[in-house]
């Protein structure tokens, strides 16, 4: 599963696709990187778009990625997939070039499946709920998004490493923990240090509130879980930051809130911007549109077509987030495009 795309995406040699030396894979681990700056690139390449907290912290979010800090060790970054398919697809592409990123640097990563959390559905950035699953089928496509993730990180692995100390790629089930808990313990010791006031005021919460089918328990009760995700993956692995996408930020805010609670800790939160349509859509299976990353659902020339149909006021900004070419090739890249645009090199 979705080999051909990690292998096509990152390097940009799509079939058919014009013979530019800048998107060749000799180009590509060019253009490797240190910790140092990590964070920075990353926010002017358009990758990281939020941090939380930014400021007012005993430690401060650069420091941890930085190679000069003395007694600096290796971090550990997450981020969340939630098993509602059972393939991977173009809108989880980012998060899991933040993780890429992340582990290109040296720093150990997780890939978190949601096999609990999916079955309560995630309300950010919903106008309604979502359709229940029922336990076997999350199962079933925990499973599947296991192996896509376990594949992708190998292709990458394969195609980029090229004998370099990369930190780890770990892939976990959330459903590994939370089958071991007991509702009313979960909610005696953890139920506690959670305010109503708080998780009502999270700005999705409100929209939902305020709709005409408002908001189920269940949907509610889901940042409260994804914050006990990021507790546990700090309490177990060291784990300090959360990435996830832009609608993401009140979930792992709740995550910040509660292991400050707990531990006195400070954690931290990254954003990546959504994938949208041409008419500004989400990009996923909910919304109909997904662009899967499995050879079965999304065939390899319909994931090439997805791209080489981008307009050309796109373009520039996908080569930033989708591939690991150094700037000073994109805008190479782009001067050639301005010659001669009828070739859709970029694309």
């Amino acid at each position: 599963m979705a080999a051909p795309a990690l292998r096509w995406l990152s390097a940009g040699r799509w079939p058919g696709a014009p013979g530019l030396s800048a998107l060749s894979p000799r180009g590509l681990r060019r253009t490797h990187s240190g910790a140092q700056g990590l964070l920075a690139t990353q926010k002017a390449r358009g990758l990281f778009k939020e941090f939380f907290p930014e400021t007012g912290t005993k430690t401060e979010l650069p420091e941890l990625f930085d190679p000069r800090s003395a007694g600096r060790s290796p971090q550990t970054v997450y981020c969340g997939f939630d098993p509602t398919g059972d393939s991977l697809h173009v809108g989880h592409l980012l998060a899991l070039q933040g993780l890429f990123h992340f582990q290109r640097a040296g720093h150990n990563v997780i890939a978190l499946v949601g096999g609990a959390t999916a079955r309560l559905g995630d309300p950010s950035g919903r106008t309604k709920e979502r359709e229940a699953l029922a336990a076997e089928q999350v199962r079933a496509n925990a499973s599947a998004l296991r192996r896509g993730l376990q594949a992708l990180a190998a292709n990458h692995r394969q195609l980029f490493a090229d004998g370099r100390a990369w930190g780890s790629f770990t892939v976990l089930d959330n459903a590994a923990w939370y089958q071991q808990q007991r509702l009313v313990d979960f909610l005696a010791d953890a139920g506690g240090h959670f305010r109503m006031g708080t998780l009502l005021s999270r700005q999705g919460v409100r929209a939902r509130l305020r709709s005409a089918e408002g908001m189920s328990l269940a949907e509610f009760c889901y940042q409260v879980l994804q914050a006990y995700d990021f507790y546990y993956l700090f309490r177990h692995y060291g784990c300090r930051v959360q990435l996830g996408g832009s609608d993401q930020l009140g979930n792992i805010v709740s995550g910040y809130e509660f292991i400050h609670k707990l531990t006195g800790e400070d954690v931290f939160g990254i954003t990546v911007p959504l994938i949208t349509s041409t008419t500004g859509a989400k990009l996923g299976k909910s919304a109909g549109n997904a662009v899967w990353l499995d050879r079965e659902k999304t065939s390899p020339f319909e994931l090439y077509q997805f791209f080489v149909r981008q307009h050309d006021d796109a373009v520039e900004r996908y080569l930033k987030l989708f591939t690991f070419l150094p700037v000073a090739e994109i805008d190479h890249i782009m001067q050639l495009h301005s010659k001669e645009p009828e070739k859709r090199g970029p694309q």
